[in-house]
């Protein structure tokens, strides 16, 4: 395997950066680098980086050594640790180009130690998730990926269906061997509770993958009524255009925020009504689809309007209070966006809304599509399973249900049949990671 280089550190001036090194020949790199052997392993020490076609000494940095197989990705990794100037790393990397090391593919490195065994799926995962984190929230989550929790639940589930499948292919393969009676049997009580764990943790309302993306909050409401004015007072800067003009907002508009520790995009869409304009009505027909897929919707409406039900999914704002004061109502929060009042109260019943939908649990939650299609995968044929055995059917297709299951679990981990998946999943990867 060839061995591969990159910055593992941010693009861009800084005060140190790390240059990564992983492959066979990273120590005769490395050495060739420094002109001395490589450090004892772990160890920092000092050394001057000289280019070796050239003989032009690059910087004096940091070099450490990791040899296989203790390192991150299971092979020999060297550390260049530089100071973080544009030219110093680009001398590096052309010294490293002329000792035949070649640039590294996003992800290459992870994609490695998988490869080599030092993780599996999910904690790859997890290490992806945890340097896109923005909030406390979703670095709590890529944490627990990473540290394999995920992953645990996982394989503890697959280890028991190959416990009950062993059961049943033994009934298959020694049918006339002194074996207990009512293999097929004894492994129902085993394979319906696991069914259940594994609906339990798909009916999570999707948390996990929210916290990992983002929560998203719309906001709806007729032209005029002060949506694009409620953004820019939640985001405390002006981030939509603001006018008294009708249908100024035709597209959506939106910004990231951190409420309590976790993100949420909120999304500020065309007013809502009847127009002759094609433009505008893009705009509506775009606005309704957004809503359609919020997490919640922040309803809109001016004072003096009627504002019908409170939905569930929905937070209902009377703004413009300033002007026209209504009675107070249940679940309805009176605002002015122009002089403030009822922001913060909203802000805060925002953010406690947030919390309860997307707050962390003791057990983790599942953060991608693949995971949730796989687990429901596996749960179908679990369904078939247990009917099979209830119903008296063919033990060979009992068995079969199981072990398609269990295959079902391993592609999530990585155990089994994932070459057409790892593609997309280091494809999300940084260079140097």
């Amino acid at each position: 395997m060839t061995t591969i280089y990159a910055l593992a550190s941010a693009k861009g001036r800084a005060g140190v950066a790390v240059m990564r090194l992983s492959g066979e020949d990273a120590g005769t790199a490395l050495a060739s680098l420094t002109g001395k052997d490589v450090p004892p392993a772990r160890q920092a020490a000092l050394r001057s980086f000289t280019d070796p076609e050239t003989g032009v000494v690059i910087d004096r940095g940091l070099a450490l050594w990791f040899p296989a197989p203790a390192s991150f990705t299971g092979e020999d990794v060297a550390e260049l640790h530089l100071h973080g100037g544009p030219a110093v790393i680009s001398a590096m990397v052309a010294a490293l180009d002329g000792l035949g090391l070649l640039p590294a593919e996003p992800g290459e490195f992870s994609r490695r130690a998988f490869e080599h065994g030092k993780l599996d799926l999910t904690e790859a995962e997890g290490i992806a998730d945890l340097v896109n984190a923005e909030t406390e929230a979703q670095r709590i989550q890529a944490l627990r990926q990473m540290d394999g929790a995920l992953g645990a639940v996982y394989e503890g589930w697959r280890g028991d269906l190959i416990r009950a499948l062993a059961f049943l292919e033994a009934d298959l393969d020694f049918p006339d061997e002194d074996l207990p009676g009512g293999l097929a049997v004894r492994v129902l009580p085993a394979l319906e509770p696991l069914t259940a764990d594994i609906r339990a943790h798909l009916a999570d309302d999707r948390r996990g993958e929210a916290l990992r993306d983002g929560f998203q909050v719309v906001i709806t409401g007729a032209p005029n009524v002060g949506k694009s004015s409620l953004l820019n007072a939640l985001a405390r800067r002006d981030v939509a255009i603001v006018s008294e003009i009708a249908g100024t907002t035709r597209d959506a508009v939106e910004v990231r925020l951190d409420l309590g520790g976790y993100p949420v995009t909120l999304v500020d869409t065309a007013g809502l009504r009847d127009s002759d304009d094609v433009i505008e009505r893009e705009g509506v027909r775009r606005a309704r689809a957004r809503a359609e897929t919020a997490d919640l919707r922040l309803n809109v409406h001016e004072a003096g309007e009627g504002v019908g039900a409170v939905q569930p999914d929905a937070l209902v704002v009377i703004n413009k209070v300033d002007v026209s004061r209504p009675s107070p109502m249940p679940g309805v929060f009176l605002i002015s966006v122009r002089t403030g009042e009822g922001i913060d109260t909203l802000l805060a019943a925002l953010e406690q809304r947030v919390v309860a939908m997307m707050g962390l649990r003791d057990t983790p939650s599942l953060t991608r599509s693949r995971h949730r299609r796989a687990l429901e995968d596996a749960a179908a044929h679990l369904d078939r399973a247990c009917a099979g055995v209830a119903g008296d059917l063919e033990p060979e297709l009992v068995a079969e249900d199981v072990r398609l299951a269990a295959r079902a679990l391993g592609r999530i981990t990585g155990r089994v049949d994932v070459e057409d998946i790892l593609d997309v999943v280091f494809g999300e990867f940084c260079i140097g990671k």
